[in-house]
């Protein structure tokens, strides 16, 4: 991963929070410190390069908008915010459920511009915060960090990996994570990016290493992504392909169930891109729903129980 490219998605999921936050109501996910791990000079930039995206994303709605920032509320809406602001929601949401019945360790797999840590620091005195990426990203992330001014507890931990190649266990154990004591992992917008191969194998290293009643929660994409005739999860597609990071793995339910099986997890909730829109973006008036062929998974190690939406 280049430095750049990796500064750079970073960046662009924090911009579509930061807006979210500024500018939407009401909130499907509210990350008000997101704004501050970008420059003025970046929000505007990045504000002016999303409006003229119009004229990629649909050019033939380009006309029809009177100004600028109509051009980017569309963009941001349609494109770029609707899947990491839910599942954002939800990760947390269930996050909390978890702390509740004993997670004692969140572990957050490509971390990025995430700022959980720093919207909820009286959590950290419960919990201990792991967050794992590869080093570029991560020392960005840092360094906006400091000039942000934010506080860093102890129980906040970061770990440089790129968990494809890396021991991504070893490396965690020696930031102080405890494999006997339950955990909740997040992966969040990544699955996609892997082959089968690497996801199964990713998963049951994390299934050995955790201990039982640990959770993980992840997105992914449907066995109709790569035929989809939806423009936008086109243009998604489309635009991976571009950036040089091109989509590889898409599911079914019962293929998913059974990957996650084998490598030691039962599925606890599943939800489908109508169960997402229903619940989080239910009667809203703008331009935001959930994205066609994304689904969410929670899943846990040693479950009784599946439960399939």
């Amino acid at each position: 991963m280049e430095d750049n490219r990796s500064s750079m998605t970073a960046l662009v999921s924090a911009f579509g929070r930061a807006y979210h936050s500024l500018y939407d109501d009401p909130k499907i996910f509210d990350d008000s410190l997101a704004r501050g791990l970008m420059t003025d000079d970046e929000f505007v930039a990045m504000s002016g390069y999303m409006a003229g995206g119009i004229n990629f994303f649909d050019p033939e709605r380009a006309g029809s908008f009177s100004d600028a920032q109509e051009a980017l509320k569309w963009v941001v809406q349609t494109q770029i915010a609707p899947t990491p602001l839910a599942r954002a929601r939800y990760c947390e949401e269930m996050l909390s459920d978890a702390i509740m019945t004993g997670a004692e360790q969140y572990v957050i797999l490509g971390a990025g511009m995430d700022t959980f840590a720093y919207r909820n620091l009286r959590l950290l005195d419960r919990i201990h915060v792991f967050e794992v990426d590869h080093p570029a990203s991560q020392q960005f992330k840092i360094s906006r960090v400091k000039e942000a001014g934010w506080e860093v507890r102890d129980h906040l931990h970061f770990v440089p990996a790129d968990f494809t190649a890396d021991d991504l266990i070893s490396q965690l154990e020696e930031a102080g994570f405890h494999r006997s004591k339950r955990a909740f992992f997040s992966w969040l917008g990544v699955t996609y990016y892997l082959t089968k191969e690497s996801i199964l194998e990713i998963l049951t290293r994390l299934a050995g290493a955790s201990g039982e009643g640990s959770f993980i929660m992840f997105d992914y994409a449907d066995e109709g992504l790569f035929r989809s005739t939806v423009k936008r999860v086109q243009n998604m597609v489309a635009m991976a392909q571009a950036a040089g990071e091109p989509m590889k793995s898409c599911y079914s339910y019962d293929e998913l169930e059974t990957a996650l099986r084998q490598a030691g997890w039962l599925i606890r909730e599943h939800l489908t891109p109508e169960d997402i829109e229903s619940r989080y973006f239910r009667n809203r008036h703008d331009y935001l729903h959930a994205f066609e062929h994304v689904h969410y998974v929670l899943a846990v190690k040693g479950a009784p129980r599946v439960e399939r939406r």
